[in-house]
């Protein structure tokens, strides 16, 4: 298991890189603007999941600062490595 979320979120920080790619050097046409909002709603997505989460569970779990801002980065996979490490 711990094999396959390393994998994802190597998967989830490729996925970040072409989008952060696209704000410094835009793709060619509408690529670009989808590739725009898909950034924001990935980073909307796993922001709303940090904020969740740290609401519901941040005083009952001793976290990093790194765990906390991981879930913005990698989203759920990052919840999966959090809970097998803590609650397991």
């Amino acid at each position: 298991m711990k094999i396959l979320i390393l994998l994802a979120k190597a998967a989830i920080a490729f996925v970040w890189l072409v989008l952060i790619a696209n704000v410094f050097h835009p793709f060619p046409g509408k690529t670009a603007i989808v590739l725009y909002i898909m950034t924001a709603f990935l980073f909307i997505m796993h922001g709303l999941q940090m904020l969740i989460f740290i609401g519901a569970f941040g005083d009952k779990i001793n976290m990093t600062r790194w765990e906390k801002w991981s879930i913005l980065v990698f989203g759920i996979f990052s919840l999966l490595d959090i809970r097998r490490k803590h609650m397991t």
